[in-house]
């Protein structure tokens, strides 16, 4: 049988619904930021119930799936004719395009208060990847493998001794903390580099998946993504390594299975990254040839990701905006007002409102750019 037989010369469906799945799932994690009053952690268990801790533990899929599809995506081009070159180019122009727009139009759609993202990360590993291309794909997958398995290591790194420099070049890397940068201007990071370069670079090297047989794609993708719950489950239960956190009893079954799934998103831990991704191909094996309403929905929006995040930032902050009139939200109270927020189930019901409404415009980004081909349109 011939493995390139079904060499993709279009958009893969699959990988687009996964995509614009977590992406709507992202933007009920950034509801609940704007609309929900909460002065701890949702993970927290002496305090958050288990629908909140739910809600926030289902987005953790997002950026895990988001990063790792995006390299997908950048393999994926070099099977539609994309020279290594022009390849090239292409990621590190639209990385560093990325990083602009993290401190700008991102920047001014969450209000305020300078912190690195998603995005910023996104932007940087594709820059690392658009030097990695050329390594053959074997050390491009060692590579991206030894970063996401061997991060952890270094979490019990004694920084006393750094100097501001390296505490500075540490917190980029590998620790979420504050950066103070020139003229007292401080920055957050909340994603370090390091297990997000290994992410892409991994999901670049799953790409080479997508140009076999169908059939052999989808044991491959049951095999792995079981594989990476398994070694999820083992890792976690004996506490061998891969987070810095370890579960305990919660005095019932729920809550204990709350406590064993409760793992560390800044820095993706081992485990994290695990329990996201090992789902996600199993839905990818799942998802694909399946067409209904929806795989049409949840397309559209993986064919614009990032057209979709910058609407949803603003529509969200809109109606903070909007809301915030009647009721004190955490984003912005009136001088004197104590943040109220609104319940979970309104968090909810808003989210719902926000993704329907981004359908119309993303479908006709979606289709405009089906039918037109100025370059601009692929940095959107």
């Amino acid at each position: 049988m011939n493995l390139l037989a079904e060499t993709p010369k279009k958009r893969i469906d699959s990988i687009d619904i996964l995509r614009g799945l977590v992406m709507a799932i992202m933007a009920l994690d950034h509801t609940r930021d704007f609309f929900m009053a909460a002065n701890y952690d949702p993970t927290d268990l002496t305090r958050a119930s288990t629908i909140l801790f739910l809600t926030r533990f289902i987005t953790h899929y997002c950026a895990a799936t988001f990063v790792f599809l995006a390299g997908t995506g950048a393999f994926l081009s070099l099977t539609r004719g994309k020279s290594k070159a022009d390849a090239c180019k292409f990621l590190l122009s639209r990385g560093l395009w990325l990083v602009v727009l993290e401190f700008t139009l991102i920047h001014l759609g969450w209000g305020g208060g300078l912190f690195l993202q998603v995005i910023w990360a996104i932007g940087i590993s594709m820059m690392v990847l658009g030097l990695l291309i050329f390594l053959p794909l074997p050390v491009i997958a060692g590579f991206g493998l030894l970063l996401i398995f061997g991060h952890n290591a270094f979490d019990h790194v004694n920084t006393a001794t750094f100097t501001p420099g390296e505490k500075t070049l540490w917190t980029f890397l590998h620790v979420p903390g504050m950066v103070h940068l020139w003229q007292g201007e401080d920055i957050f990071v909340f994603y370090p580099l390091v297990p997000w370069i290994g992410v892409m670079a991994t999901g670049y090297s799953f790409g080479k998946l997508f140009t076999i047989d169908a059939a052999k794609r989808k044991k491959a993708l049951v095999i792995l993504g079981s594989s990476a719950i398994i070694l999820f489950i083992v890792i976690r239960y004996f506490a061998i390594y891969g987070d810095p956190t370890t579960w305990t009893y919660q005095g019932n079954i729920h809550r204990t299975i709350l406590s064993f799934i409760n793992i560390s998103k800044y820095p993706p831990s081992l485990d994290y990254l695990l329990i996201t991704l090992g789902p996600a191909m199993l839905f990818l094996a799942f998802i694909e040839g399946k067409k209904n309403i929806f795989t049409d929905i949840f397309v559209v929006f993986g064919r614009v990701p990032l057209f979709y995040y910058i609407l949803h930032l603003y529509l969200i902050h809109l109606l903070a905006i909007l809301i915030g009139l009647i009721v004190p939200l955490p984003q912005s109270p009136a001088p004197g007002q104590v943040s109220v927020g609104l319940s979970l189930g309104w968090v909810y019901l808003i989210w719902i409102s926000v993704v329907t409404i981004l359908y119309f415009p993303c479908k006709w980004f979606m289709q405009y750019k089906r039918e037109h081909k100025q370059w601009w349109l692929s940095y959107l």
